[in-house]
């Protein structure tokens, strides 16, 4: 495993995160317990050390505690990340509620008392608000909180994790200085963060966490017309009506134009995220030891050439399937 620096905050993370998302047993179907905390450990096993959750990420918090616990170390080395949700809800369409709607202060220390908790730990090393609006920077007493919390000690670094599609909605809020770190969308055919917020975030020394690296699996090769999914799974809805075709025509033009075999393609989609300016980790879902073991092994592959991120720049893809 490959590690580095979170921007300016001083931990060293690994270039593969973990994102626990899946280990809920909500939106993603098929979790259990027992298969999230193995998978877990064998990440950190293979030099996993960032661990990504959220308050609404249903049980998952309490799996990352139990995975945790039962460490000899009790975690010892390992950073792990929560998120915030907005106390009412936010419309992923640009403006919304305002801030002190969605996150008062008191929603925010509650929330953190909240993981901490389900965690069993007595601090998170960064907290993330779930969602953004860049008219609410200067608002409310959200950032009076989360600096009190970290004199506490109960939080040691603050960022935001960036609104679906819409990498410049934070820029306002990163050029106050106050972020430590930025998560956002980004991946082979989701490109635009490149455009300003990267640049941004190597300037201001602010760490990004890119998510979504395999686009929930259209970059894995496993996405064809006519895929299904587990009742349940939300993955019905991103890939709803000819969504699957959509993707199977891009990949397929993507393998073509590389000359890669299928197989090669969720390395490549890691690989890609890893180059992107000021990119400090990518986190990936794996709740199998087979996904664990694929992905952990990314860190060891050499980076991208500069003639194959021009090639797979080519195929940005303006896209949003959240809409």
């Amino acid at each position: 495993m490959r590690y580095r620096e979170l921007g300016r905050t001083g931990l060293t993370v690994s270039e593969i995160g973990y994102g626990a998302w899946g280990l809920g047993q909500g939106a993603w179907v098929g979790a259990d317990d027992d298969s999230g905390v193995r998978a877990l450990h064998r990440a950190l096993d293979l030099g996993v050390n960032f661990i990504d959750t959220a308050r609404a990420y249903d049980r998952s918090e309490r799996v990352v505690g139990r995975a945790l616990r039962e460490l000899p170390g009790r975690g010892d080395g390992v950073y792990v990340a929560t998120k915030v949700g907005p106390k009412v809800p936010v419309p992923l369409a640009p403006s919304g509620p305002d801030v002190t709607e969605v996150f008062p202060g008191s929603h925010l220390r509650e929330s953190v008392e909240t993981s901490l908790r389900e965690l069993g730990r007595d601090h998170v090393d960064l907290l993330q608000l779930h969602t953004w609006e860049d008219e609410w920077t200067g608002q409310g007493d959200l950032l009076e909180t989360v600096d009190a919390l970290k004199q506490e000690g109960k939080i040691r670094f603050f960022g935001i994790s960036v609104k679906d599609h819409q990498p410049e909605n934070v820029l306002t809020v990163l050029r106050t200085g106050v972020l430590d770190a930025v998560q956002v969308i980004y991946n082979i055919f989701e490109q635009a963060p490149s455009d300003a917020l990267l640049p941004a975030c190597e300037e201001y020394g602010v760490g990004v966490i890119g998510r979504v690296a395999l686009d929930e699996g259209a970059l894995t090769g496993s996405v064809r017309a006519g895929v299904t999914f587990p009742d349940g799974d939300w993955r019905n809805w991103y890939f709803r009506d000819d969504r699957p075709a959509q993707v199977e025509k891009r990949v397929d033009a993507l393998l073509a134009e590389s000359g890669m075999e299928v197989g090669e393609l969720a390395s490549t989609a890691l690989r890609f995220a890893l180059a992107g300016q000021a990119v400090s980790t990518v986190i990936v879902g794996m709740r199998s030891l087979a996904n664990v073991e694929r992905n952990a092994a990314v860190a060891g592959a050499p980076p991208l050439t500069a003639e194959q991120l021009a090639l797979l720049a080519r195929h940005r893809w303006q896209k949003n399937f959240y809409s």
